[in-house]
């Protein structure tokens, strides 16, 4: 079955969340090590769909394999940036799907955004690919950012400018 890439929808939450829980419980991707609690993402949702931010999800048949969404910054003076999340479950990695996703996710930014921005942690070299061919440059680097399991990890970050 192919995967179908779409804007999220409230009824999404639950699948979402599951999928967000997947992925942060890998501990190598997100500062998250669990997902919030269920009525904080149907907040989330809610948020994004109301305020036009652009959140799109990918689904394997009904399957939720993966989400990315723009959020608009709410610092006075910020208001035409935004910063990306994105997040694939470990079965779907490796496909192109990502790439997909995020085209789908800028494309729906452009016009809404001057400015898109995201931090990555320094060993997801996949993930820094897939935003370097997407536009998104180099920034800056946090050195030892990030504390987690035993180790140190840089975060890279990364921002693009829409014309």
């Amino acid at each position: 079955m192919p995967i179908t890439i779409r804007p999220i929808a409230l009824n999404d939450a639950e699948a979402f969340h599951a999928a967000l829980d997947s992925v942060a419980r890998e501990r190598r991707f997100l500062r998250l090590t669990e997902a919030p609690a269920i009525e904080r993402t149907y907040d989330f949702i809610a948020s994004n769909i109301a305020t036009g931010n652009p959140q799109f999800v990918a689904l394997d048949g009904n399957m939720l394999v993966g989400w990315c969404d723009i959020c608009q910054s709410g610092e006075a003076g910020s208001e035409h940036c935004g910063s990306l999340g994105m997040g694939l479950l470990a079965s779907h990695r490796g496909r192109g799907l990502g790439a997909n996703l995020l085209a789908a996710t800028l494309d729906a930014a452009r016009g809404r955004f001057h400015r898109v921005e995201l931090d990555v942690y320094a060993s997801n070299i996949a993930a820094i690919a897939l935003y370097e061919k997407a536009g998104f440059v180099h920034e800056g680097r946090r050195r030892a950012a990030l504390h987690r399991d035993g180790r140190h990890e840089d975060i890279v970050m990364m921002g693009l400018l829409f014309s």
